[in-house]
């Protein structure tokens, strides 16, 4: 155990393992790098339902039009004939950018799926493909067979995980031996890069999500303060390597920092 986990075991004589991680995560407001408390995550999904109809624009503006080009490139991991799985689709907007292949969408939100699905099978539908496949689930409970999927891609949704050792778990799963796990989400190098990822979370952001949905109570204002306790990428990188990963790139995208990527592969 690291020496802050002994901190907090001395802090809370008496608690278990998981009453422990409640506490800690009270400390932080409800998130620390590992995860996010049941109540927590609750109030996060009914934000990210929110933002539904202005997903797309806040995410061009926030991310000054970066965001297309991180799908494009996590989408050419995606080859042709392959069994792909996204984890958290939200309302389908990476989902859409892939083809040639067999897709299957989950989230947690019968409501994103929905979106999704309108969206996502009118695509692949002009692109000749067959219609994705639908599940609604949390990636820490995932409802598909072991050693199925070539892919499996998280666009922006790694950091929702509520337990994110569990949902790796899961993802490593269902992947095939030699399969690979592409992430693409919130840019953290480390405490100083953090610093300026926060601020910019909790002014430009916040400006642009409420001239866009033209709201102060804009849900953006919540999805703000999960980046303040999102890790590092040496965190999630030794994470993975622990779940039985091999990581193959953790690092920030440029030219802005503003995205990480993972790509790790199933031993």
């Amino acid at each position: 155990m690291s020496e802050a986990g002994d901190a907090t075991v001395m802090a809370f004589p008496g608690m278990d393992s998981k009453e422990l991680a409640v506490e800690k995560r009270k400390d932080t407001g409800g998130y620390d790098p590992s995860g996010i408390d049941l109540e927590a995550w609750t109030e996060l999904e009914e934000q990210l339902v929110a933002t539904i109809p202005n997903y797309d624009r806040v995410n061009k503006w926030m991310t000054f039009g970066q965001d297309k080009n991180w799908r494009k490139s996590v989408a050419k991991h995606a080859l042709e004939g392959m069994n792909v799985l996204e984890v958290g689709c939200g309302p389908g907007s990476f989902a859409e950018t892939i083809s040639g292949v067999d897709l299957t969408c989950l989230d947690p939100s019968a409501e994103m799926l929905r979106v999704a699905k309108k969206r996502v099978d009118a695509v692949r539908s002009a692109n000749g493909d067959s219609d994705a496949i639908y599940v609604q689930a949390i990636a820490e409970d995932i409802p598909l067979e072991s050693d199925t999927y070539d892919r499996v891609f998280c666009l922006f949704s790694f950091r929702d995980f509520r337990d994110k050792r569990k949902g790796l778990e899961e993802i490593h799963r269902v992947l095939k031996s030699g399969g690979k796990l592409v992430i693409c989400d919130a840019g953290k190098a480390n405490a100083f890069h953090g610093f300026f990822g926060k601020v910019w979370m909790a002014t430009g952001v916040q400006l642009m999500a409420r001239l866009i949905t033209k709201d102060k109570d804009h849900p953006w204002k919540g999805l703000a303060r999960s980046y303040t306790h999102y890790g590092t990428n040496k965190f999630y990188k030794n994470l993975m390597e622990e779940v039985g990963f091999e990581v193959k790139q953790a690092k920030l995208i440029l030219p802005f920092a503003m995205a990480s990527r993972f790509i790790a592969v199933k031993k």
